[in-house]
């Protein structure tokens, strides 16, 4: 029924066989009625935990950071130790990180994550903020973006300790992937409608790596990707849109299907809603929705930046096998600088990125 060719680019036998494992593991720790054995899921990702480690590892040192014990809502906190100075100064950008893991797995101990934002904040250089939210389906839309919201708002009141002096909260970008990119773009859109209330933290800047979006429509990326890695079918996807949204929703639901039948905001109205910067994946079957994201963005009026990497898949960004994992953290930090130095740039910026790799 579906087509099973070229589904994936060849990959290193360990490679596939480690998603393999990956992908079938947390597919079976979901029961048919819908909940997860999160005692499993706990028992499993406890060999996989990084501890904060308050002294320099590789130039980074990290902290975690509480903000609600009732809904288990912290955040590591990755600070760079040896770093140029970028713009004449020591500020330091903050990126605000949302991880992956289909609103259900995952977390930013993990030492998946652990690396990426470590390598993020040492590469462009930036503190990082990786939060960990609450996850499906113990809780429900909205509570991930609840948990973002609060968490911007946390930071704005700047009263913990831990955040250096260098950092500089007026220059913010929010970075997500897959999931991690969905909730990005929400808190961004709940932040935009409410900047004002925001006297430290500004939002100059968004990227959603992978961005994990749907509706109710079959594309036909979604249909031609069948069996690809770590999404290997629409099912799979359904799955998590059902344990997201309320009881009764379909899969065009605001938080699903962002610019589609039920969207809620018009952010052509958001003036503060910032430049935004896509990735897209050749052998992700999410990736049409993602180009629609673009371009709805474009559509409401709003700087957009498309980069596309045709040989790779879902969640490449934490694989080191593939080298656009690396070209990926040199074209956010390009992005991040571009738009703090000079909105000017933009135009060379965006005859830069928009090609495909």
């Amino acid at each position: 029924m579906f087509p099973q060719r070229n589904v994936s680019p060849v990959l290193p036998w360990m490679l596939r066989l480690s998603l393999s494992f990956i992908t079938c593991f947390y597919s079976a720790t979901v029961r048919l009625n819908g909940t997860v054995n999160r005692s499993l899921v706990s028992t499993f990702e406890y060999f996989l935990k990084r501890p904060e480690n308050p002294k320099p590892v590789h130039g980074v040192i990290t902290l975690d950071k509480l903000i609600d014990s009732k809904r288990d809502l912290w955040f590591r906190l990755f600070i760079p130790t040896e770093f140029p100075s970028n713009d004449g100064n020591n500020k330091l950008p903050v990126i605000i990180f949302f991880h992956g893991g289909a609103f259900t797995f995952l977390s930013p101990d993990l030492i998946i994550y652990d690396a990426v934002c470590r390598r993020i904040a040492r590469k462009i250089p930036a503190i990082v903020v990786s939060v960990n939210y609450r996850l499906t389906p113990e809780h429900r839309f909205p509570s991930q973006y609840d948990d973002g919201f609060d968490t911007l708002k946390f930071l704005d009141k700047n009263n913990f300790s831990g955040l250096p002096s260098n950092a500089d909260l007026s220059r913010c970008f929010i970075v997500g992937d897959s999931a991690g990119g969905n909730i990005a773009h929400h808190v961004t859109v709940r932040w935009a409608s409410k900047a004002s209330e925001f006297p430290k933290v500004k939002v100059i800047g968004l990227v959603a790596i992978q961005p994990f979006f749907g509706g109710e429509e079959r594309t036909e990326s979604e249909i031609r990707l069948h069996g690809a890695p770590v999404i290997p079918s629409v099912q799979h996807s359904d799955r998590h849109w059902k344990m997201l949204t309320p009881e009764g929703s379909n899969r065009d639901h605001e938080a699903v299907n962002v610019f589609g039948p039920n969207s809620k905001t018009d952010i052509s109205k958001l003036k503060a809603f910032p430049a935004t910067l896509v990735f897209i994946g050749g052998f992700d079957p999410l990736q049409d929705w993602q180009r629609r994201y673009y371009d709805g963005l474009q559509s409401f009026g709003k700087e957009a930046y498309l980069v596309e990497y045709h040989n790779v898949i879902h969640a490449f960004c934490m694989i080191p096998d593939f080298q656009e994992s690396f070209l990926l953290i040199n074209e956010v930090k390009r992005f991040i600088w571009n738009q703090i130095n000079s909105n000017n740039m933009f135009r060379i910026y965006a005859e830069e990125t928009q090609k495909n790799y």
